[in-house]
């Protein structure tokens, strides 16, 4: 849906040269131009309008002087720095431009009729005056001479299998008299065919085509050779064909003409000469001929020159030149270039330039040189409110399609409806005037301005078959003249409709390279309908661009060298002045864009523009650089990239800079902006206060999106406005989370909730809302807000209250307060949906709705209540709870509604009937597994059921609260407790059970506890209460002790013995074998039993002094041998990185150093991987010891640094531990006067601590940890992190590492030693 724009226009003065033009081409590298006439041949600036070298084609002889000659063909040759022609004569002649000579490289005696070379200028085509070709290389070599009019078909002949006679064939619609038919009799070529071939290459230079008239038929045809000169195909016979030809640049078609009787066509061509569709040129019969075809270099645009065959009153013909595009298969004329009647103003050869694609190049009869800039453009109504339709006009000729996007998306070439014009149309432009931009102007080929204007009438009638009009066409207004002299076709472009009857356009400018800005206003005579000039100023500049906001009325142009100006128009005295940024500084485009917008960025007015070259600019800033469309609507930026996705950013809320990094980031998975669409999509319009964007395809199709930033966006201004109703219905239209609702401001929803319902006002919406709330804030996961946007006051049920239950409770209170009847299903939703699902209060709803129905009119009658219900909850759930609510009339209404049989439930509900009703609530509780409820109505029961709860109680393990339900002096809570001291037995809990066992009497069972517990002292109370005689107390005493000295509470022991069990001595022994020395010695003088000093204490004290003190040696000896083991490990593995080149004396900084740290990690992290995962599902405790047991001192093993710090640390706790061990050690050994013994364990203990001590800081270094982070910083690179990561996760995956690395703490404020 685009059209084609003149960007500028080039017109230079007439040359001072003899005769008429005849060929024209370009020099690519210097932008000059080439004309060879009659007479001579001459490069031309046509910037300067200056002759850069001329040579004379008369002066030689290669033509004659008297004007009659003919140059049939003109090449530039850019590697031989020269030009290449050919004249009717004969001769070939080269063109050198440095020094301004001809020479002659070849000559044909019979004459040349054209010359044309292939693409990359490897070969030349000469057909000659006998009808024949001639190959030749770029240095003139001939390769092949063969006659252009052949016999044979070619390579590409259709293959025919024979099977059956024509006759019998299948004619398709013709029908069998197909068959019957007589060869057509093909008229010979017209008689203004000029009978000379025609020759074309394809783009790729492999083919190329001629077009010939044969002798034999004297009709045209059309043969296809390759590049060695082997005929491949021949056209079929094509009745009316005529001399242009013109093959595609893509390659796909060659275009030609074909005179029909009742029309004039343009036809394509396959490369195996079969036709492939055609359009037919809106002529009359006889009006024209088509002098050539000329396809532009990128295949887009099909140039038709025309020529009247009858010449007006005036004796002369009109010229035009047509340009056709194509799309969805259909073809549109797009510009029509009228060069009127006068002769000396018509084109005599033209060409389109070899590097810009919408740039034609012509010179005319006078010498007069003319080039065209085009751009792609999409011309829509420039609206921001909903009064704009949204309008987007195509021009297709003399009518102009417009498709009104806010009523329906109509897919080209159909549209919304026609607007028929007398004369092609080259531009269209729309009223930019707020609240009228459907308005629309025209201009017109012979210089018009057409008027339409919408509709006045009132609302759309319906016809009779009862369909609707959505909208009315525009109507015809007026028609403007312009009292301006048209020196040249399009003397007006970039035509802008600035208010009622003000317009601006640009025209050339009074010196060469400048344009000129006019303001043109209807003359006072209201009857004569002229355009009459009201101001023109000079712009310093070639104009390429005019753009208008609506909204602030700005107009902004582009020179030709991407300088952008302001035009104030809107003043007495309009002028133009430098577009200035906000710190008052002039700002440019760095190079020319095709296409403009005028925006506001930040709240500071900005203009955009778009290169041909998919940048995009914000003035001297790129945004982007491969943007292929754009679009400013409203506050949004809407684009379209080569990376094949839509970005819709809020200009408002992001800086120039913002908008360029979000333009230039790939967005993530919740990012609003961006969405993928097809391969080469582009935006043709935005919906104004609507959230449609109007896409299309590159065959032509068109798509309609609702881009999420766009829906976002509109939702969120609706709900700010309480306008809950259109955001509802968007939101459940375009699929959008219903929790946004309540998500986007909390607070204000919750004090709204009268006007949601009463805006929604359908049960079935509200149901929708409810069944769609979820616990998680949508505004933070799936739809955040964009950057700049103000953050919201957080929802009220942050504070503990869950989200869903807050809303539930909310809308429910108010549909209560409203209307209970109207809303009551709504009301049973927002129970059922809770997070704990209220269903015993629903069905208690739906049980009242039967017991009281609704009166009037609107209500719900319990069954529908239960029939939604049902529809909410699983019916077998919804059972069991109503079932629970032990209403037998609740459970009796919701079996019938479900599917179950009534022989399964009416026996078991007349069962429950048949009870007393406890026991029913019971039996209901159990079988509901509600054991809890199910203990409390049996305990209710009566005595009878007691073994039932003894029972119930066992199996469910309900100890705690059966033993609440009854006394503590009742035989009931007896029986319980001692079920419960049972269990706690068995769950070894020997303390607790007979403290329960005591409370309620059971003093044998609990002396036995708590002798099972070795708790003594219990044990002791107990006994003495029951009470037992002294031997037995004695014999319970020993039996007591006997364990706590298993436990190694020697202590206790100790004192049972000597108080309970009245056995001093065997107290005395007991603390001595538990190192007690002070107490065994207190013990000993208090019992006056020297003779165990003798006997026991000091023999085994020396012992004592003699083990520790091998302990110690022992100990101390293993850590000397695992920390000289660990500096050996470390200095190996030091060596090895170096030998690698990953350390040096700085550490692994070098560029390979993530060879060692990948590969270390790959060896210690893998070997072990399948121990990770047998151990997976161990528990905690064991997990460690499997751990542990990687930890191998062995020599060699990968983990062998980690064993030896873990051997360490664990000899350093070990050895800090025996302090208070050694020190009562100590005493005993001074008191009784082993001094030698004593200090030989002093001195191992203070040497053992002392090394221990000075070891740590060199085991367990600072830089432990910071050794196994990820090597970072400017000389590491991604696989060194990477690896390095990989061995930090390697490393340090469990506890016990973290454990190892960290240095054991010695208690050096924990004294041990004697000061004598």
């Amino acid at each position: 849906m685009r059209n084609l724009k003149l960007l500028k226009s080039l017109q230079s003065s007439e040359l001072q040269c003899l005769g008429s033009p005849q060929c024209l081409a370009l020099r690519s590298d210097t932008e000059t131009l080439l004309v060879a006439s009659q007479y001579s041949i001459a490069e031309f600036n046509p910037q300067t309008e200056q002759v850069i070298s001329e040579a004379s084609l008369t002066a030689d002889g290669y033509l004659p002087t008297d004007g009659s000659g003919c140059v049939v063909g003109l090449q530039d040759l850019a590697e031989l720095e020269s030009a290449c022609l050919a004249t009717a004569g004969g001769d070939v002649i080269v063109f050198v431009f440095n020094t301004s000579q001809l020479e002659c490289v070849g000559s044909v005696d019979s004459g040349l009729t054209s010359m044309s070379w292939s693409p990359d200028e490897e070969l030349v085509i000469l057909t000659t005056g006998q009808e024949t070709i001639i190959m030749m290389t770029k240095n003139f070599e001939p390769i092949t001479e063969f006659a252009i009019h052949q016999d044979d078909f070619g390579e590409g002949k259709f293959i025919t299998v024979g099977w059956g006679k024509k006759e019998t064939q299948f004619h398709g619609s013709e029908g069998k008299q197909a068959a019957q038919r007589k060869a057509q009799d093909f008229k010979p070529a017209a008689q203004w065919d000029d009978r000379r071939p025609r020759v074309t290459w394809r783009g790729d230079g492999q083919l190329f085509a001629v077009s010939a008239v044969c002798p034999n038929t004297g009709a045209r045809k059309v043969r296809v050779w390759n590049r060695e000169c082997v005929l491949q195909a021949t056209s079929e016979p094509i009745d009316g064909l005529e001399h242009p030809l013109s093959w595609k640049p893509s390659g796909s078609l060659m275009a030609s003409t074909q005179r029909h009787p009742n029309k004039h066509s343009v036809v394509f061509l396959e490369k195996n000469g079969l036709l492939h569709g055609e359009f037919t040129v809106p002529l009359r019969k006889d009006q024209a001929k088509v002098k050539e075809l000329l396809w532009n270099n990128d295949s887009t645009v099909l140039a038709i020159w025309l020529e009247d065959l009858t010449a007006g009153e005036d004796g002369r013909v009109n010229t035009c030149v047509q340009l056709w595009t194509v799309a969805n298969y259909h073809w549109y004329l797009k510009q029509s270039l009228d060069f009127g009647t006068d002769p000396s103003h018509a084109p005599e050869c033209m060409c389109w330039d070899p590097e810009r694609a919408l740039r034609l190049h012509m010179a005319t009869r006078n010498w007069i040189y003319l080039a065209y800039d085009w751009g792609w453009t999409t011309e829509r109504s420039p609206g921001t409110d909903a009064s704009d339709h949204a309008n987007v006009a195509v021009i297709d000729g003399d009518k102009i399609l417009v498709t009104t996007f806010r009523h329906s998306i109509v897919p080209p070439p159909m549209c919304s409806f026609e607007l028929q014009l007398s004369s092609p149309v080259n531009q269209v432009t729309f009223l930019c005037q707020p609240q009228r931009t459907n308005q629309l102007a025209a201009l017109t080929a012979n210089g018009n301005i057409t008027i339409y204007d919408q509709d006045s009438g009132g609302e759309p009638d319906k016809v009779p078959n009862e369909f609707r009009t959505m909208i009315r066409p525009l109507v015809f207004k007026r028609t403007f003249s312009t009292a301006i002299h048209q020196e040249a076709p399009l003397f007006l472009r970039h035509l802008l409709w600035l208010k009622d009857n003000l317009f601006v356009a640009v025209s050339k400018g009074l010196v060469p390279m400048s344009s000129a800005l006019i303001l043109l206003r209807p003359s006072q005579d209201t009857e004569a309908n002229t355009l009459s000039v009201r101001c023109r100023l000079e712009v310093d500049g070639v104009v390429t661009n005019v753009v208008h906001c609506c909204s602030t009325r700005l107009v902004a142009l582009q020179l030709e060298d991407g300088r952008i100006r302001k035009f104030l128009w809107d003043c007495a005295d309009p002028s133009l002045e430098d577009w200035r940024d906000s710190s008052g500084c002039s700002v440019n485009f760095p190079v020319p864009c095709t296409q403009m917008a005028l925006c506001s960025v930040d709240g500071q007015e900005c203009v955009l523009g778009l290169t041909d070259r998919s940048h995009l600019y914000a003035a001297d800033m790129e945004l982007a650089s491969n943007v292929s469309s754009f679009i400013v609507c409203d506050d949004f930026l809407v684009v379209t990239t080569h990376s094949h996705t839509c970005r819709c950013l809020q200009l408002s809320k992001l800086s120039v800079k913002a908008l360029q990094a979000a333009l230039a980031q790939d967005g993530g998975q919740n990012d609003e902006t961006l969405r993928r669409v097809e391969r080469g999509s582009r935006v043709v319009t935005v919906v104004p206060q609507d959230t449609r964007v109007v896409l299309q395809m590159p065959r032509g199709n068109l798509e309609t999106v609702h881009h999420r930033a766009l829906v976002l966006a509109q939702l969120r201004q609706w709900l700010d406005d309480l306008r809950f109703r259109e955001a509802f219905e968007c939101m459940r239209k375009l699929r959008i989370n219903l929790n946004l609702i309540y998500d986007h401001n909390p607070k204000v929803f919750l004090e709204n909730t009268h006007t949601f319902l009463t805006q929604v006002n359908s049960i079935n919406n509200i149901n929708l809302f409810l069944t769609e709330l979820r616990e998680e804030d949508t505004t933070s996961s799936m739809y955040p807000r964009p950057g700049g946007c103000p953050q919201l006051q957080q929802s009220p049920h942050a504070s503990g209250c869950k989200k869903v239950d807050v809303v539930c409770d909310a809308i429910r209170k108010t549909m209560e307060d409203t209307d209970p009847n109207k809303f009551c299903l709504s009301i049973l939703t927002a129970h059922v949906k809770k997070s704990i699902p209220e269903l015993e209060i629903a069905l208690q709803k739906v049980h009242e709705l039967r017991v009281n129905p609704p009166e009037g009119d609107g209500g719900v009658n319990a069954e529908e209540a239960l029939k939604y219900l049902l529809f909410l909850v699983n019916v077998n759930d919804l059972y069991e709870h109503s079932l629970g609510t032990y209403d037998f009339d609740l459970v009796l209404m919701v079996a019938e509604k479900s599917q179950k049989d009534p022989k399964e439930y009416l026996p078991f509900l007349n069962m429950l009937k048949s009870l007393e009703v406890n026991y029913q609530r019971y039996t209901i509780d159990k079988h509901l597994r509600r054991y809890c409820k199910a203990l409390v109505h049996l305990s209710n029961s009566g005595d009878e059921h007691f073994p039932e709860v003894l029972q119930l109680v066992k199996e469910q393990k309900l100890y705690s609260q059966a033993l609440r339900l009854y006394s503590a002096d009742g035989a009931h809570y007896k029986a319980l407790s001692r079920a419960y001291a049972k269990h706690l037995l068995e769950q070894q809990q020997a303390e607790q059970a007979g403290l329960l066992l005591w409370r309620c009497g059971e003093l044998d069972s609990a002396l036995q506890a708590f002798a099972t517990g070795a708790s003594w002292r219990n044990a002791v109370c107990v006994a003495q209460q029951i009470p037992l005689s002294n031997d037995r107390l004695a014999l319970l005493a020993r039996e007591l002790a006997g364990k706590l000295s298993g436990q190694r509470r020697y202590a206790e022991a100790a004192m049972l013995l000597d108080q309970y069990a009245k056995d001093c001595e065997e107290a005395i022994s007991t603390l001595i074998s538990g190192a007690a020395w002070e107490e065994a010695l207190r013990l000993i003088h208090m019992y006056d039993r020297a003779d165990i000093t003798e006997t026991d204490l000091k023999p085994a004290l020396v012992e004592a002094a003699l083990a520790q003190t091998f302990l110690v040696e022992t100990q101390a000896a293993a850590f000397l041998r695992h920390r000289s083991r660990l500096a050996l490990v470390r200095q190996q593995k030091e060596d090895k990185a170096r030998r690698m080149g990953v350390l040096d004396e700085d550490g692994p900084d070098c560029v390979d150093a993530e060879l060692y740290s990948e590969a270390s990690s790959v060896m210690s992290a893998s070997k072990y991987s399948h121990s990770n995962s047998r151990v997976s599902s161990r528990s905690s405790k064991n997990r460690r010891k499997a751990e542990r047991k990687k930890l191998s001192l062995k020599e060699g093993n990968p983990k062998e640094e980690k064993a030896l710090m873990y051997a360490l640390g664990e000899i350093i706790t070990s050895v800090d531990k025996m302090r208070e061990e050694i020190q009562a050690l100590l005493k005993a050994l001074v008191l009784f006067r082993f001094d030698k013994q004593a200090d030989e364990l002093r001195l191992v203990f203070q040497e053992a601590l002392h090394a221990m001590e000075e070891a740590i800081p060199e085991v367990w270094p600072q830089d432990t940890h910071s050794s196994h982070a990820p090597l970072t910083g400017p000389d590491s690179t991604a696989n060194s992190i990477m690896a390095s990561f990989q061995q930090q996760q390697a490393s340090l995956t469990s506890q016990q590492d973290i454990e190892i690395f960290t240095p054991p703490t010695m208690r050096t404020g924990v004294e041990w030693n004697l000061d004598f």
